[in-house]
């Protein structure tokens, strides 16, 4: 019971976060309502394993005036292993235009992030057991929390990897802090990339790494950019403008851990902006949501230690 009231009350906030960044034009509370009965209303007519179901989100900017849910029945003899595999059994046999993204089909790609249940994670490496069905025996399918949606379960990923270009997230030879302005976001998804200087000098000899060094990088490079957990996070929720996010400032680690790089200082001052980085409150969904099982928590600790070490070396 526990468990089921804190995915309605996670998905009352979605909802309303959702009708905020798509069109002001239902009250959530009229979302909710809905919830059950179009859900009923819209079922598809197929025979599956009697009593399991899918809620789908589904939404339409160019055609529908508000977001909506299906419920879809497995089919008989079509029994996924994977929830990615019944999104394509859906796709196939109930409604050809349903969208979502997906790639690899192995957990590298993170194309096809998505919320399922309450919890941020990848289709394509969600288990459909008995575990996986709620109370009720349903599946409850939403995009990503908070994110601008495009199309069904397709989010708008335009500041997300924005965002991840800002840090730099390649090896640089030299300090020197490069002129771009982040705040201009609010209006230009672009704008955390447009004035990026991107030329690195060129190497003059091969960069070698110890072993112990490359350790060092464990649990860091293996990030994929999903943003599952950027997106369970309630600071980026609330300030995407403005805070990097756990994924961002996970990779901004992985840089800055790397001995090769010789940018520490740049990338510390670069973070020091109030927002980026200390707008992290240690909540520790990230590390909770996380498909690749890495903590973003630690990265973003370690992160405040050098800075606070720096500051009190000068």
């Amino acid at each position: 019971r526990g468990k089921k009231l804190i995915f309605k009350q996670r998905m009352k906030r979605f909802v309303n976060t959702l009708v905020k960044k798509t069109k002001p034009i239902v009250a959530t509370e009229a979302i909710l309502k809905n919830y059950a009965s179009v859900a009923k209303e819209t079922s598809s007519a197929s025979s599956g394993k009697p009593g399991r179901s899918y809620t789908l989100f589904r939404f339409d900017p160019t055609r529908d005036e508000k977001p909506y849910f299906q419920t879809w029945f497995p089919q008989e003899g079509k029994d996924a292993k994977m929830l990615l595999d019944e999104l394509f059994f859906i796709k196939e046999g109930h409604d050809d235009g349903y969208a979502f993204r997906r790639s690899c089909r192995e957990g590298i790609c993170g194309s096809c992030a998505m919320n399922v249940n309450g919890t941020n994670t990848l289709a394509c490496t969600y288990i459909i057991d008995d575990d996986a069905f709620d109370a009720d025996n349903n599946i409850s399918i939403f995009p990503l929390p908070h994110m601008p949606v495009v199309r069904d379960l397709v989010v708008d990923m335009g500041l997300f990897f924005s965002q991840h270009k800002s840090i730099h997230p390649y090896l640089k030879e030299t300090d020197g802090i490069e002129n771009y302005n982040l705040d201009e976001a609010k209006d230009n998804h672009s704008a955390f990339s447009s004035n990026l200087v991107m030329e690195v000098a060129a190497p003059t000899q091969e960069n070698f790494q110890s072993e112990e060094d490359r350790a060092e990088l464990d649990g860091l490079y293996e990030c994929i950019l999903c943003a599952c957990c950027s997106t369970s996070c309630p600071s980026y929720w609330w300030n995407q403008d403005k805070y990097l996010g756990p994924s961002i400032l996970l990779q901004a680690y992985r840089w800055i851990a790397d001995t090769r790089d010789r940018a520490l200082d740049e990338r510390l001052t670069f973070l020091e902006e109030p927002y980026r980085l200390n707008s992290c409150h240690s909540i520790l969904n990230c590390v909770q949501c996380c498909p690749k099982s890495l903590n973003p928590a630690t990265a973003i600790s370690n992160i405040k230690g050098l800075q606070a070490y720096r500051k009190a070396q000068s």
